[in-house]
């Protein structure tokens, strides 16, 4: 198995705030991140608490050791490190994992990816590093972790709804949710299609799970459903996770560089500035084809440039 770069764990609120303790009492310096409790780094061991979650995100040199002298003894009160198959071994039996990208950004598509996995390309994923898309922290490392898992052969499929569909179908359905599950429930049944033996899907848990089970189809309404929280643990969800961030990070880049303009994730200042930049350059009719409208960003900018 190659060297172990980074690790994620769930938390809850009394482990993080013993965390926070321990890494103070050890002389960590702390600094304030967004989406953080808190992040705190000693030499090379980089450690980021989300508040998501809550869950933890270990990177740099020195995980194994602070994974197995410090966090697991004393932090989560057991051994999972190498002991994966033991403690989720629903991770290695085959199942379809789902995910999504691009729902909270103004700018750029919705990407909806799902991953098939036996025990076997469980196992290889793994030992690849693949992990949940938003614990990596660069395009280049989402872009080399998506080919390991094309070049794995693990079944996939992506849809990726670009803002001016995404603004139809909104406009028709009326509600995330239910858009979220409608592309959701494409996946599954095209990944039905493909691997027909496969018994179980998992996605992140939706704010009303029979959302997407009213939503699936023919194929998909005869296997299994899961959704939980947290459901990136998993390897086939991760995989996905990380499969829908490379078509989400991709159609920005492509579709910046046709209009000249950088177009950036999230909702900050600078994806105001960049969608006040498009309606300036291509009119506003533009700005349907690059941003999802129902965003109050996307009516502020609007406001902001005369137009309602």
């Amino acid at each position: 198995m190659p060297p172990l770069h980074s690790q994620t764990y769930p938390l809850t609120s009394d482990q993080a705030e013993k965390l926070r303790r321990l890494l103070q009492e050890r002389g960590f310096s702390f600094l304030e991140k967004p989406y953080t409790l808190f992040t705190a780094s000693k030499e090379k061991l980089s450690i980021a608490v989300y508040e998501k979650g809550p869950k933890v995100l270990l990177q740099g040199r020195g995980l194994e050791d602070f994974i197995t002298y410090v966090m697991e003894p004393e932090i989560l009160g057991e051994a999972r490190l190498g002991y994966e198959e033991v403690h989720s071994p629903e991770q290695f039996d085959p199942h379809f994992g789902v995910d999504e990208s691009g729902k909270g950004d103004l700018l750029g598509p919705l990407v909806i990816a799902g991953v098939f996995v036996d025990a076997d390309l469980a196992r290889e994923l793994r030992d690849a590093g693949v992990r949940d898309s938003k614990g990596i922290g660069t395009d280049k490392k989402i872009r080399e972790l998506a080919e390991v898992i094309r070049r794995s052969g693990a079944p996939s499929e992506v849809i990726v709804i670009g803002p001016e569909k995404y603004n139809q179908l909104y406009g028709t359905i009326g509600n995330l949710n239910r858009l979220l599950a409608w592309g959701h429930a494409r996946i599954i049944e095209n990944l039905c299609i493909r691997v027909p033996s496969c018994p179980r899907a998992l996605s992140d848990k939706f704010a009303d799970a029979r959302v997407l089970q009213k939503a699936l189809l023919e194929n998909g309404r005869k296997i299994q459903l899961d959704q939980r929280t947290k459901a990136e643990s998993d390897y086939a969800v991760a995989a996905a996770s990380i499969l829908a961030r490379e078509g989400f990070i991709d159609w920005l880049e492509r579709h910046g560089k046709e209009l000249g303009i950088t177009l950036p994730k999230g909702v900050s200042s600078k994806v105001k500035d960049a969608a006040a930049e498009v309606i300036r350059m291509f009119g506003p009719g533009m700005l349907n084809k690059v941003a999802k409208m129902h965003f109050k960003t996307a009516a502020e900018v609007l406001s902001a440039a005369g137009m309602k």
